[in-house]
């Protein structure tokens, strides 16, 4: 497929956005300076690739969409309702219903077991333990057979596993309970060669099987070639 901005594809009624953000900015506190982002509008079941150097904002951007941040100017809707204006604690509930997120440092649990980790979702949200099939524990076994965790780490503590392993749990975690929206920041970053197409694969193929979005940070440019449309963020000066 032609690789584009995702701003030049246009949702039909037909065919909802997953994700539309408009006239997007982002303040911290005690900063003068507001990061202004691209406008994004992205279909279901799209797969989006964002890059740029470090400092360009592309972590913040993924908070954002995440519901994490609530942005300084502009909008972010996603699955068609408007995010922007919910309170922290329904951006939350929001997030936990229809997202799963793969973040930079893993936010494991480290007092939950390896498959204990997997299935939190599901026990944060009814919405993705009824999506889990054909219960949660057994999603999780199968995503963590598919991601090479071998079944004798699987009742193991979290922080007995390698870095590596721990990262490949944190996707296993956020690919539960077929969300609709997959935001992952840096998830190879710990992985070898092998692994990291392993995990692209799979992350790929079990968002197309449940209709899912993936908007995926790296700063690894050969992975984009994985993806429908690439967005470069700019370098802050």
């Amino acid at each position: 497929m032609t690789k584009q901005t995702p701003s030049q594809t246009i949702c039909s009624e037909g065919n909802q956005c997953a994700v539309t953000t408009s006239g997007l900015g982002y303040q911290w506190p005690h900063s003068n300076v507001e990061l202004q982002f691209p406008d994004i509008t992205l279909k279901r079941g799209e797969h989006l690739f964002i890059k740029g150097p470090s400092g360009s904002g592309k972590s913040t951007l993924l908070s954002l969409l995440a519901g994490m941040l609530r942005p300084t100017s502009g909008t972010v809707s996603l699955l068609g309702e408007d995010i922007t204006p919910l309170t922290n604690g329904q951006r939350d509930r929001f997030r936990a219903d229809h997202m799963g997120v793969i973040f930079q440092q893993f936010n494991l649990v480290p007092y939950l077991t390896t498959l204990g980790n997997v299935t939190l979702p599901c026990r944060l949200s009814t919405k993705r333990h009824q999506r889990a099939k054909p219960e949660p524990p057994q999603e999780a076994e199968g995503l963590l057979a598919d991601l090479a965790i071998p079944k004798s780490h699987w009742h193991q503590p979290v922080t007995r596993l390698s870095v590596g392993q721990q990262q490949r749990v944190a996707a296993a975690r956020a690919l539960i309970g077929h969300p609709e929206l997959i935001l992952a920041d840096e998830p190879t970053s710990a992985l070898d060669t092998d692994n990291r197409d392993r995990f692209i694969e799979l992350l790929l193929t079990l968002g197309q099987r449940a209709g899912s979005s993936v908007i995926f940070v790296s700063h690894d440019q050969s992975l984009a070639t994985h993806f429908d449309h690439e967005l470069f963020l700019e370098a802050r000066s």
